[in-house]
């Protein structure tokens, strides 16, 4: 399987990182080794900047190559809620020199993805609300009404230049509100007020 993740889908997110906007989806990948398996996240000894970016999930069920966006929606039958971190330090360094970002992106561990649920629980996958909690706290809280790209026009943008096969796992992108972690902490996912993840970070 691949993981395949889309970067600057919220405005605000764009925002606050100071980026372009795009005029197309932006894609990147993670290895199936990114996969967070653990019971503790450990801060890799290469960045002394490794931030969250909580985003909703969609996990393919099916081949596909080419799809129009009508019928995007028969490719995937679950969703969940993950995170993206990212090692901000080091994709700054990389993104001053033009060079890829997968050190800072695509490292062990990376891709935390939480339980799958039923699509059939979102009556409207473009109106689905999910927040990350830091210690306690909400320091990310997205709706997917805000989407600069929808799902569906996700999976079928990416299914031409990628086949998408089943247990493929796309990351839709994250709202404002990223940030540090730093040993200690606790982060917890909330995928329409249900937890979807819980964690400790060392």
């Amino acid at each position: 399987m691949k993981i395949i993740c889309i970067g600057r889908n919220y405005t605000d997110h764009i925002a606050e990182l100071a980026n372009e906007r795009p005029s197309d989806p932006v894609i990147f990948m993670k290895p199936d080794t990114a996969l967070f398996r653990g019971k503790d996240f450990y801060i890799p000894d290469f960045s002394n900047d490794l931030h969250y970016e909580v985003e909703l999930l969609i996990k393919i069920d099916k081949v596909g190559k080419h799809i129009d966006p009508v019928f995007a929606h028969k490719y995937y039958e679950e969703v969940g809620l993950g995170i993206d971190f990212t090692a901000r330090d080091v994709q700054a360094r990389l993104k001053e020199k033009g060079l890829p970002w997968e050190k800072a992106k695509a490292f062990d561990d990376s891709a935390v993805t939480g339980g799958w649920r039923p699509k059939t629980e979102f009556p409207d996958i473009d109106t689905v609300r999910f927040h990350l909690e830091k210690n306690g706290k909400t320091v990310q809280d997205g709706n997917t009404a805000l989407m600069l790209w929808k799902v569906n026009e996700l999976i079928a943008y990416v299914s031409r230049y990628f086949t998408l096969k089943r247990g493929d796992i796309i990351f839709t992108g994250t709202p404002a509100g990223v940030g540090k972690v730093s040993a200690g902490d606790v982060l917890e996912g909330f995928l329409e007020g249900q937890k979807a993840f819980s964690f400790r970070v060392k």
